[in-house]
């Protein structure tokens, strides 16, 4: 029995206040709360309680230094949540010792997986979410708490909410809506000797983040042709610039150059995962995101830019270590049916 528990035979319990829920399970209709904790026992409630197979019941016995789960899991939610600041909220009240965890905001799910690991490392307690870096909705459970025993010491409980302070575990990063431009790059399709098919693929990719094409141009296989396109986009408004095409080893593909010879900084070319490991990743003084895809993305549904976006849509700089992270996991299984997000590519 756990600690801080005493046991009363049901028939000796009316007048006296349950110390936790009591579920009720009714095969194939219901599975739920019966009875809440902190309830009052009732002559009527024995024959129901006798129903559910209660023979007994538990009342609390908290000691000073002792939470009850509810209290320790509210806690814990708080501080998980960095009081509700953070893009992440929760209910106020727990269900059977288990506080939920919901997205506050439309955006992009984050976790800082050490400060999480540091959090279940202390034991009798616990935090399980959703993958870092999930695009998620308002309203949607991005994770849950809770306290392992019925009733916690609260030095422990103390100790999880330190271990929250240390640095943010939980957040939901907004993403901004994109005004792209695009560049679709091959003497191929500029030339109209086979039809694009890479541009219908890309503005769905945008209106699906609620964004806006502010141009687009189609270019030969010539580095000053597509370093000029970038520049007019950019100038015409575009805050986010996508090329297709050209990043292979082959003679004409010249999009890296082309980026290259722009005022740019934090080139990266390269990325630990298939399909897309050609992936190329720039910033125009420093400021507007060039997105590079390559040719696999005009084939396979979900590329490393599908990754990617979201991430600088949400702010965040990438950088070399965000690129090879994602060698862990950055494997597309190439499915017949494609189910993504709900896949391990990515996660």
């Amino acid at each position: 029995m756990d600690k801080g528990i005493k046991v009363v035979p049901v028939r000796q319990s009316v007048g006296l206040v349950l110390a936790h829920d009591i579920t009720e399970v009714r095969q194939g209709e219901f599975k739920g709360r019966a009875f809440k904790k902190g309830h009052v026992v009732t002559d009527q409630d024995i024959e129901h309680l006798e129903r559910l197979g209660k023979e007994h019941l538990f009342l609390l016995d908290i000691g000073d230094d002792e939470l009850h789960e509810n209290d320790a899991a509210l806690l814990m939610a708080n501080a998980l949540t960095n009081n509700q600041a953070s893009g992440v909220s929760f209910d106020a009240e727990p269900k059977e010792g288990k506080v939920t965890l919901v997205a506050h905001i439309n955006g992009l799910f984050k976790v800082n997986k050490d400060a999480l690991m540091g959090f279940n490392m202390l034991g009798e307690v616990m935090c399980a979410t959703l993958h870092t870096n999930t695009v998620v909705a308002k309203g949607q459970t991005v994770g849950g708490v809770r306290a392992i025993p019925l009733v916690i010491k609260k030095e422990l409980v103390d100790n999880a909410v330190k271990e929250c302070q240390r640095a943010p575990v939980l957040s939901v990063l907004g993403m901004r809506r994109p005004k792209a431009g695009i560049v679709i790059t091959g003497n191929e399709v500029y030339t109209g000797k086979i039809r694009d098919t890479f541009l219908p693929v890309v503005r769905e990719k945008i209106r699906q983040c609620n964004g806006v094409i502010v141009g687009q141009y189609f270019a030969p296989d010539d580095k000053e042709f597509i370093a000029q396109k970038l520049v007019e986009l950019a100038a015409g408004g575009a805050d986010l610039l996508i090329t297709t095409g050209g990043l292979s080893v082959d003679p004409d593909d010249v999009t890296s150059a082309a980026v290259r010879s722009l005022p740019v900084t934090d080139v990266l070319y390269g990325a630990s995962a298939l399909p897309g490991a050609m992936f190329m990743i720039a910033y125009m003084n420093g400021l507007i995101p060039i997105l590079c895809i390559p040719a696999c993305g005009m084939y396979h549904k979900i590329t490393v830019f599908d990754l990617i976006l979201p991430r600088v849509l949400a702010g965040e700089h990438i950088d070399r270590r965000a690129l090879a992270e994602m060698g862990h996991g950055g494997l597309c299984l190439n499915c017949k049916e494609c189910r993504y997000p709900v896949c391990p590519f990515g996660k």
